[in-house]
Formats: C-alpha cells, structure tokens, sequence
C-alpha cells in the first residue's frame, strides 16, 4: 500500500491497509457490558446507582479512547458518538 492512503482508506482501514470497522471487545466495553447487565439485574438502592456509574465510567472511557487512540476516523467518529449520546441524559 502506498504511504498516501486515500480519503475511503482513512475511515475504514488501520495504518496496515487492514479494515477495522467491526474490533474484539477491550475491557471498558467489557465492564461496561457486564455493569450495564448488572444494573439491569439488580434496579434499586446503592448497587444499582454504583452499577450505573461503573457502566458510564466504562463507556466514557472506551469513547475517549476511541476518540483520540481509534485507528481510523470511523472508530474516531464512533467514539464521538457514543460520548455525545452518553453524556446526552445526564446533561438534559
């Protein structure tokens, strides 16, 4: 592959020329699966509020990094999405 990768290269393919839409689960998309199953488990009291917030942690995490780590503007583009509608509820 040439050094200069086209604008469709940039947004779906890593720096290898590899597509990477679709990636293996990291652990803040982890912990926020099972948190988020979790909360769903147990819906009152402290649990569930300490259960909320280790999921919002989580998927915060996971789009920051995708935001500025993620491997092609798709993922980047991703993580601004996922950050803007998970911060959505809590600033409305």
């Amino acid at each position: 592959m040439s050094k200069s990768q086209s604008w469709v290269d940039k947004i779906a393919k890593d720096k290898n020329g590899n597509l990477t839409i679709w990636q293996s689960p990291n652990l803040p998309i982890i912990v926020w699966a099972v948190a988020t199953l979790a909360s769903k488990l147990i819906t009152q009291g402290r649990p569930h509020q300490a259960l909320t917030l280790i999921a919002f942690g989580a998927i915060f995490v996971w789009a920051w990094l995708e935001i500025f780590f993620g491997v092609n503007y798709f993922r980047r583009a991703l993580g601004l999405t996922i950050l803007v509608l998970s911060l959505y509820p809590k600033l409305h």
